[in-house]
């Protein structure tokens, strides 16, 4: 589509009838619909190739030049049936007075089939592919076109419209706003509900991902296999909501061919939806400004010791930033040399350490009841002053397995003389793409060894 838009100032009413007479100062043209999440993308630094059908007419020119010159490659089936569509807005004083829409919606099987052609021939090269649908007749058959997708083993994400979900049966992820949501589902009365109703849409069309989109209550993922994930909007102050849809679904796409983790696309998401409808107009963020925006919230104060759950979010703020995690756990009663070299070994693997003590209930557990010498706030204390270590957090359990599991490090780390297999949370971490690693403890050292000689 293209968006064109008349500026003009607004002084007098119209002799011939009852209207506003806008004196036209500047005319302003933008790619609209998919092509202007083609231009978000292209924004971001991604090499992108928009595919759709134009009319054989001078806008499809104004767009085609457009895009090319922000580095979007652009593949047009011309119809000369149909124009290339085209909203006009008359703006006065920052208003709109009016839309003026030219466009049509009888596409023929040729061009459906001609569009499937393109999007076939261009997989092969593709890390991902958006549908964006704006239900203008574009994606009629866009079945196949997903179907092309899986068989070439390129994840898919959708950006829905109508009312029936159904025609994107198997896509990777589909993106529906709340109203769109709740046109499918019903009217959802709760949190709970959404969170019901969504995971049984999921389900019930294939969908390895479903985001929902809520404007100022913000996103939730739902995501086969886990707990629903919710976000709340990260918008300080909104202008204008204008291409926010847009921008999430172009930087969603984006960041999950990095990383493969929807969360963390969800999360880069949220971030550029805030910034850009801080914006009057149509606006985009840059890959520079996207980076700032996630390196300032993940090199935050939020070190040393925090709670499980406030570590939770500064884990996926660190694997988002491309950075390693690394997880240990112990009693650590009495802190001698070999821990320090052991924590400094760790540390040595990624670029972020986390330590589990063990509470002090669970040490009395493992270890007795004269255990621990040090109690819990002593012993975290004492790690938080380590250098190497980034977090401290604790657990009550016997084993780790629970903190592991909910926190998912890239890399599990145990000193002694253990095999992967007998690691307690290996198999969770290595199933997520993870290391497991076993480190030698320095000889010479040991917490019982010292609590002997002091005779405690």
């Amino acid at each position: 589509m293209l968006d064109r838009y008349w500026h003009g100032g607004t002084s007098r009413i119209s002799p011939e009838a009852p209207v506003q007479v806008v004196k036209v100062s500047n005319i302003e043209d933008r790619p609209g619909g998919a092509a202007n999440v083609a231009l978000g993308l292209a924004k971001l630094g991604v090499t992108v190739t928009l595919i759709g059908v134009v009319g054989e007419d001078d806008n499809a020119k104004v767009l085609e030049h457009s895009l090319e010159a922000s580095g979007v490659t652009c593949h047009f089936v011309r119809s000369a049936s149909l124009p290339t569509i085209t909203k006009l807005r008359v703006m006065s004083r920052h208003q709109q007075l009016i839309r003026l829409d030219f466009e049509e919606h009888e596409y023929s099987l040729t061009q459906n089939e001609a569009v499937a052609n393109m999007v076939e021939s261009v997989l092969p090269d593709a890390d991902a592919v958006i549908f964006s649908d704006y239900n203008k007749g574009c994606l009629n058959d866009v079945q196949t076109l997903i179907k092309y997708a899986n068989e070439a083993n390129i994840p898919s994400f959708v950006d829905p419209k109508g009312e029936d979900f159904s025609i994107y049966q198997g896509a990777t992820l589909v993106k529906p706003n709340f109203v769109e949501f709740e046109t499918i589902v019903g009217q959802c009365a709760s949190d709970a509900d959404v969170q019901q109703k969504g995971e049984l849409l999921r389900q019930q069309f294939g969908w390895e991902a479903l985001l929902v989109t809520r404007g100022e209550d913000g996103l939730v993922l739902f995501e086969s296999s886990k707990s629903p994930f919710s976000l709340a909007t990260s918008a300080k102050e909104v202008y204008d909501v204008t291409g926010a849809g847009d921008t999430v679904i172009a930087v969603l796409t984006a960041v999950f061919v990095t990383s493969k983790r929807f969360t963390d696309a969800v999360e880069y998401a949220n971030q550029a939806a805030g910034f850009v409808v801080g914006k009057l107009g149509t606006a985009f963020i840059t890959a520079d400004q996207l980076a700032a925006i996630m390196y300032q919230r993940s090199h935050s104060t939020n070190f040393g010791v925090l709670s499980p759950s406030e570590l939770l979010e500064q884990v996926k703020l660190a694997q988002m930033n491309g950075e390693r995690v690394v997880f240990t756990n112990g009693c650590f009663d009495i802190i001698h040399p070999g821990h320090i070299a052991y924590m400094k070994q760790a540390k040595g693997l990624g670029d972020r350490l986390i330590v589990a003590v063990n509470t002090d209930a669970s040490v009395k557990r493992l270890k007795g009841e004269k255990r621990p010498i040090n109690d819990l706030v002593h012993r975290m204390s004492v790690l938080e002053g380590v250098g190497a270590i980034d977090w401290v957090t604790w657990f009550d359990e016997d084993t780790p397995k629970e903190i592991i599991e909910y926190l998912t490090p890239d890399v599990l780390v145990k000193g002694g003389d253990y095999t992967i297999n007998t690691i307690v949370g290996a198999d969770h971490v290595l199933a997520h793409g993870g290391e497991v690693k076993v480190l030698t403890f320095v000889d010479g050292y040991s917490t019982t060894a010292i609590i002997k000689k002091a005779n405690l």
